[in-house]
């Protein structure tokens, strides 16, 4: 018993297909354990030499998209802001001719052609000649291995680390907005951007998991400077994520984003870590927060915000939470600067919110002038908003006054007064930091402990 093609029609007489296609007269079905043979060739390398013209004669499709216009910008960062939330499908997709009727056998033998020539993807399509007491004929025989086998894919791969994080990763709804989180505990705590959650009212928030479910969630906890809120919910069977190290991430590993963009949930993106500690500002002027940021070309859409960032073993290294743009309108999208809060900021930050329902921040105690535009964060002058430098706090204990510019923290170089925040927030209340400040002209260095703040 041999693999071959069974008529489901008439059989033809050798007159009948005396120049013709030796494949009309009838449909005809390729089964595995037949014995009739193929229908008779004209000419018996018919067959190869039309797998060969079929094979190379595939037509290439494509696609493309207009070039966008964008005007110069001097700082990119400058429009730096929170990755907002919400989602948008385009719609609308090409039409596709039909074929006339006339043609209807030559397209069925095209279909024919394409189904062989997928197959020798995944195999290899030979001709073999089987000579049987029954007559000479020629059968088609495929072989290859079970395709099932052809899913698995490394763990270190994309595919093996998306495989690995995705079902630990939720989307987040609140009233009309959205964004992502992720598990990290199986008793029900999930991470997600304090800004995806801020506009929860009386309908509450609600988190969509991989496997189906839909669940309310409880707000645990939010803190306004790092951006992080932490969630719970009431389930069973969940799967939490590992953790990494970003104090050990280099410019150049390869990263995975995860999350649900534009309400498209479940997404995957790949990059690379394209800079370390960029100070970003997020969020809106009463609810700012300041990030020592990773920066990844990986791409970050709206509705992104709270998903993970993960390394090439995927294990969490940061919170996808705000992404550049242009400043060319209201809606944004990804050119390839995304930045990621740190997990080891994410974590003290979470492990207070779930012990306290609050977190801290560092301060040296010192109001700065958003006005100044020279080089370094000038602590302001005594005024309407509070004294410059705070009674009995940190700056005021080591001799820190008012006009005096920081220029320089822990050897890092500050240039703004946001760039001064996010260093100082890079550390824990209670940390020793060495400031540099030029006091007209005189640059004088002072070794302060930093003091704390809730938010």
């Amino acid at each position: 018993m041999k693999a071959g093609w069974t008529s489901l029609g008439h059989v033809t007489s050798p007159e009948e297909r005396t120049g013709a296609d030796p494949w009309a007269g009838g449909s005809w079905r390729y089964t595995e354990g037949t014995s009739r043979p193929a229908p008779g060739l004209a000419d018996p390398g018919a067959v190869t030499r039309r797998l060969a013209a079929g094979a190379g004669a595939g037509a290439a499709a494509g696609n493309g998209t207009a070039p966008a216009t964008t005007r110069p910008v001097e700082a990119p960062t400058r429009f730096i802001e929170t990755a907002p939330h919400g989602n948008g499908v385009p719609a609308g997709a090409p039409g596709h001719g039909r074929a006339p009727k006339r043609r209807r056998g030559l397209a069925t033998f095209g279909v024919l052609l394409l189904a062989l020539a997928a197959g020798a993807t995944g195999g290899l399509v030979a001709e073999a000649i089987d000579d049987d007491a029954s007559g000479g004929g020629d059968t088609v025989t495929v072989i290859g291995a079970d395709p099932a086998g052809l899913v698995e894919r490394p763990p270190e791969s994309i595919a093996g680390v998306a495989a690995s994080v995705l079902p630990s990763v939720v989307s987040v709804s609140v009233a009309d907005a959205g964004g992502s989180g992720f598990i990290i505990s199986e008793d029900g705590y999930v991470i997600t951007n304090n800004h995806v959650i801020a506009s929860a009212g009386e309908d509450g928030i609600e988190l969509a998991f991989v496997d189906g479910r839909r669940l309310t969630a409880e707000l645990v906890g939010t803190s306004p400077s790092y951006d992080i809120a932490v969630l719970r919910v009431d389930a069973d069977d969940l799967q939490p994520v590992v953790f990494g190290d970003s104090a050990s991430v280099a410019v150049g590993d390869p990263v995975v984003a995860i999350g649900s963009p534009l309400g498209l949930d479940a997404t995957v993106t790949s990059g690379i870590v394209s800079a370390l500690e960029r100070p970003v500002t997020a969020g809106g002027e009463d609810d700012q927060s300041y990030i020592n940021a990773l920066q990844t070309d990986a791409a970050i859409n709206p509705g992104n915000s709270g998903g993970p960032l993960v390394d090439s073993a995927g294990r969490v290294i940061g919170v996808n939470s705000a992404i550049a743009s242009l400043g060319l309108g209201e809606q944004v999208g990804s050119i390839g600067l995304g930045f990621a809060i740190p997990i080891e900021q994410v974590q003290r930050t979470a492990q207070q919110l779930i012990a306290d329902g609050e977190a801290v921040y560092p301060v040296m105690g010192v109001l700065l002038d958003n006005g100044f535009v020279g080089t370094g964060a000038r602590v302001a002058e005594n005024g309407d908003n509070g004294p410059g430098v705070s009674p009995g706090g940190p700056a005021d204990e080591v001799g820190i006054e008012s006009g005096d510019v920081v220029v320089e923290v822990d050897g890092q170089d500050i240039r703004t007064p946001a760039e001064l925040i996010v260093r100082l927030r890079a550390h824990e209340p209670g940390d020793q930091i060495e400031v540099v400040v030029d006091r007209e002209g005189e640059e004088l260095t002072f070794t302060l402990t930093l003091g704390s703040a809730v938010g």
